[in-house]
């Protein structure tokens, strides 16, 4: 399988050096560019062109927020990986809503790290419990749509049901799969079903219209 085309952001010289010291390291992992600034990315990522964009939320000037707004416009196949320091509910939210498929701490392992990338790469999002939650309160803030304005949707399996119930959590499909004892592809084939029955194009959207339809336990 081809390498995994991987494309650092980080404002911090030393962390950025470490960071692709240690990512490096793993076969499956290709790191084709950096950048010490959301700007400099911005002008180099066309040439570049990476599959998942690894992006510090904390840049000066132009933040990860608004990086990742523009590269949803310029390069919407492109997954984003947020990257920060501080457990910042409120802003990583605000990033995931901008098109970011995930977020990870500064200083988790780097096998954590290279899961993560994996993740996103095959579809998947990566979304810790603690912000599952946050998410969950925001969609559940969000008015109903009135009786009737929408077409009926197909009705989920009691396994499709139990599959959304499993990623509001925030596990990830590696370890969806684990719990519910099946392999990762088997977990992607279902979310495909439930995206495709909810009219969704992601595990965000399939959990704002799982809540929507009483199907996810808060």
């Amino acid at each position: 399988m081809d390498a995994i085309r991987v494309f650092v952001v980080e404002d911090q010289p030393k962390i950025l050096k470490n960071l692709i010291k240690l990512l490096d390291k793993f076969p499956a992992i290709q790191i084709v560019g950096k950048a010490l600034s959301g700007e400099e990315a911005l002008e180099s990522l066309a040439a570049a062109a990476p599959h998942v964009l690894l992006l510090d939320l904390g840049l000066p000037h132009m933040n990860g927020i608004e990086v990742t707004r523009e590269v949803r416009k310029r390069f919407p196949g492109m997954e984003i990986l947020i990257f920060t320091i501080f457990d910042e509910e409120e802003k990583v939210l605000e990033a995931i809503q901008a098109g970011a498929s995930g977020y990870l701490l500064k200083g988790m392992e780097a096998e954590k790290i290279v899961d993560a990338i994996q993740e996103v790469h095959a579809g998947g999002s990566v979304i810790q419990p603690n912000l599952a939650r946050s998410l969950l309160r925001h969609f559940m803030s969000q008015p109903a749509p009135s009786p009737g304005a929408e077409e009926p949707v197909p009705q989920l399996t009691a396994r499709e049901v139990e599959i959304l119930q499993v990623i509001a959590k925030g596990l990830s499909n590696a370890e969806a799969a684990r719990v519910l004892k099946v392999s990762r592809a088997t977990i992607r084939t279902h979310l495909e079903h439930i995206y495709a029955k909810l009219s969704v194009s992601n595990r965000v959207e399939a959990i704002t219209e799982g809540i929507r339809q009483g199907l996810i336990d808060v």
